[in-house]
């Protein structure tokens, strides 16, 4: 049960962040075409939204892995055959989460590097 509810927050937190990182694109559509006219690689749109993307999981697996510990050891009872303090399992975890949250950031970023610098400017 736990692992349908962990799939499940997985799935919403990947959502999450793919519908921020897309709204973000749309609200700086004209600074995208201002960069692009100015001479801006695809590789540094990507890389703009990337790092608003890293910020976002740094902040979260910050909480999250101190509230991993906190509620670790409430959960105690039900954990078979590991710790909650387990390294391998927190490592996995937070890699996991980190391969998520740069594919949901790819998504929209890579759209971002497509927007037309003529219609950018001129968009409201």
């Amino acid at each position: 049960m736990f692992s349908v509810f962990a799939g499940i927050a997985l799935i919403l937190a990947s959502v999450g962040l793919y519908a921020v990182t897309a709204y973000a694109v749309t609200q700086h559509t004209r600074e995208i075409g201002v960069r692009v006219v100015l001479g801006a690689a695809p590789g540094q749109v990507i890389a703009l939204f990337l790092r608003r993307g890293a910020v976002q999981l740094g902040i979260g697996l910050v909480i999250g892995v101190a509230g991993a510990f906190g509620v670790g050891r409430l959960l105690q009872a039900l954990l078979v055959q590991t710790s909650p303090r387990d390294p391998l399992t927190l490592i996995s975890i937070v890699a996991l989460l980190t391969i998520v949250a740069v594919v949901a950031c790819i998504i929209p970023a890579r759209r971002a590097t497509r927007v037309d610098p003529l219609h950018a400017l001129r968009h409201e």
